[in-house]
């Protein structure tokens, strides 16, 4: 994520903070706001960090909501968590960040997540309808902020691909690239995008199969099956790989720091993924979460979001202050969603078939 950049709290304070209270009904008596709280997880490290130092102490001005922040680890770790707590009598958050096929998950075990209700985030038709997770029942997640998975290359080493087609040429790339192992790797999106035109083909077994056989075409150009960004920025420091899939604002941090590394849109685009705002079934400070949505969800913060973090507007970027650098530092065009109703259902037959072409079976 980007390093954290200083915001004038003076100037954040007099263009925002008003205006959320008055239009969020955020206006109470100094004896009530004094009294109101809201435990708000996030992922730690650098993250938790900057949501502390950055996005909380402006809310807790603008609201009088005191925030208490929780260290939640990975989404998939974190659901599990809070199902057993929230099972055995126990709220771990009010509000926790979780990744789409984790709502999805957490949706269907039917105990995590109390729906949200629209009507008290008056701020939320800000936000992209993609980044919105809506089910029979209700609204489950907000989106919070988004990121992209992009085509790198070392640019000492090879001219700029076009398109993601051509890191299956054995010429240029054998045994070169590295790609994310995990099951949720946007490479299925990527192959059913570039070469058979769309998702559409992932909706049955054999098309998800046809799909996976596509991929281990390109197997011999992996040298690398990460299962952490930090692997994928070591092999990249090291020469051992010149190019793969990364984080779009990790390959701007690695090549300000010197790396010749450069972040490619190619023509098909690249996949964009996001984070959504969820509420805890048994929540006790159910408007304060709401609240706190709705001023996650105006463009100011979604732009100090960016600056502090590294992440990407879930909202319109042309309605943020951000300059032309800042946005190309965390997001690019043209993108597309990933297929995460096809990974969740289809889990364990992708999963297997995964292994067996990373295995060369």
């Amino acid at each position: 994520m980007s390093h954290a950049k200083s915001l004038n709290r003076r100037r954040f304070l007099k263009t925002t903070a008003m205006g959320i209270a008055a239009g969020s009904g955020l206006l109470a008596t100094p004896a009530l706001a004094k009294a109101r709280s809201v435990k708000i997880g996030s992922y730690g490290g650098f993250f938790e960090d900057s949501f502390k130092a950055s996005i909380f102490p402006e809310f807790e001005a603008a609201a009088g909501i005191k925030v208490q922040s929780v260290t939640q680890p990975d989404s998939s770790g974190w659901l599990l968590t809070m199902h057993q707590a929230i099972q055995a009598g126990s709220i771990p958050t009010d509000l926790s960040l979780h990744v789409p096929m984790s709502v999805i998950k957490g949706d269907r075990m039917g105990t995590v997540f109390e729906n949200l209700d629209p009507q008290k985030i008056p701020n939320l038709g800000n936000v992209y309808s993609g980044f919105i997770q809506e089910t029979d029942e209700g609204l489950k997640g907000a989106g919070a902020f988004s990121y992209y998975s992009s085509l790198v290359i070392n640019t000492d080493e090879v001219d700029a691909p076009q398109s993601w087609a051509e890191l299956w040429n054995v010429d240029l790339f054998e045994a070169s690239l590295g790609f994310p192992s995990e099951l949720a790797s946007p490479l299925l999106d990527i192959t059913a995008v570039v070469f058979f035109e769309g998702p559409e083909i992932l909706k049955t077994r054999e098309g998800i199969q046809t799909v996976v056989d596509k991929i281990g075409e390109m197997n011999p150009n992996i040298a690398l099956w990460y299962s952490s960004t930090s692997q994928m920025e070591q092999s990249l420091k090291n020469n051992d790989v010149i190019g793969g899939m990364l984080y779009h604002d990790v390959a701007g941090l690695l090549a300000a720091d010197g790396l010749p590394l450069a972040s490619i849109f190619p023509k098909e685009g690249n996949p964009v993924d996001f984070n959504s705002w969820t509420l805890s079934r048994g929540s006790e400070n159910v408007d304060e979460a709401h609240e706190f949505i709705s001023f996650c969800c105006q463009s100011e913060v979604q732009a100090l979001l960016s600056r502090s973090i590294g992440v990407a507007p879930v909202v319109d970027v042309a309605s943020t202050d951000l300059t032309e650098d800042e946005i190309s530092a965390v997001a690019g065009t043209p993108s597309f969603p990933m297929s995460y109703d096809i990974l969740l259902s289809e889990e364990t037959f992708i999963d297997e078939a995964f292994k067996r072409m990373r295995a060369n079976i």
